[in-house]
């Protein structure tokens, strides 16, 4: 049986309950967010349910070293964040040769194989991993979640939850995955704000983790590198890669005090 149509009049109140119930806060960067629609324990649970898919329907790496190193990486960084975000964290490396990474509500950590490609060194990839957890603690899901509820009046909520991949490869990936939400979720990147947010949140709390900040830079060199003269198709969403590079290079300076704290506080990261 077909269902019938909602009449623009309810679809008017429901999109007017969702914005009633969103709030307008502060990014850690002092960026206005408008987020609430859904309650952070229903995004944390949303978070693993789409964990959980990914688990169940990509193949994980039998790699014991890489996934030791990968976990010794998410532990130091997730050490350093505010209270309430430090414990829960699980990881996840799936075997993709594109190289890529997300994070999820809920401390969901998943890196594809092929990061190693680009993430050359620890400092590097702790430079992926804090630059994703950034995008949670920044509550970049919660901001997208709001956003897309208020526009559709809740349909596809999950499609906004997951974040980034990007090009030819993430088109693969969902055709593994299949489902229209999980789809959604590939296709809809971060808008660029928040990709400079958490290149900012990430790159001081690698910093504060003891990795290099530095490394940042050289980490996204190696990004452009990897897919030639106009880098990978799925940097076209981020930030133009040069003025990023320079941004990065520019922090990286000012946090190098940050990171020697840390390393004379005796946060060494080996992970490898």
């Amino acid at each position: 049986m077909k269902s019938a149509p909602i009449k623009p009049l309810l679809l008017g109140l429901a999109i007017a309950a969702v914005t009633a119930a969103c709030a307008t806060t502060t990014s850690p960067t002092g960026r206005t967010q408008q987020v609430g629609a859904v309650p952070q324990e229903q995004l944390n649970q949303m978070g693993a349910q789409a964990f959980a898919e990914y688990k169940a329907k990509l193949p994980q790496s039998t790699n014991s070293s890489q996934t030791a190193y990968m976990r010794c990486v998410v532990s130091a960084i997730t050490r350093q964040l505010p209270s309430g975000w430090q414990t829960g964290w699980e990881s996840a490396l799936f075997v993709n040769k594109e190289p890529n990474a997300f994070a999820l509500p809920g401390g969901k950590v998943g890196l594809y194989t092929g990061i190693f490609s680009v993430a050359r060194n620890q400092d590097q990839l702790a430079g992926v991993i804090a630059h994703e957890i950034g995008h949670v603690v920044s509550r970049h899901h919660d901001e997208r979640v709001t956003r897309q509820m208020g526009a559709q009046a809740g349909i596809g909520i999950l499609g906004a939850l997951v974040g980034s991949q990007y090009g030819s490869g993430a088109a693969q990936t969902t055709q593994q995955l299949g489902g229209a939400a999980v789809q959604a979720a590939f296709l809809l990147p971060n808008n660029r704000a928040q990709e400079s947010e958490a290149d900012i949140v990430g790159q001081r709390l690698m910093a504060e983790a003891g990795f290099n900040p530095e490394q940042a830079v050289n980490l996204w060199q190696n990004m452009i590198a990897a897919g030639g003269s106009r880098g990978p198709e799925w940097l076209s969403t981020h930030p133009e890669p040069q003025s990023r590079i320079a941004e990065l290079r520019a922090r990286a300076a000012d946090l190098m005090p940050v990171y020697q704290q840390a390393q004379a506080a005796g946060r060494k990261p080996s992970c490898g």
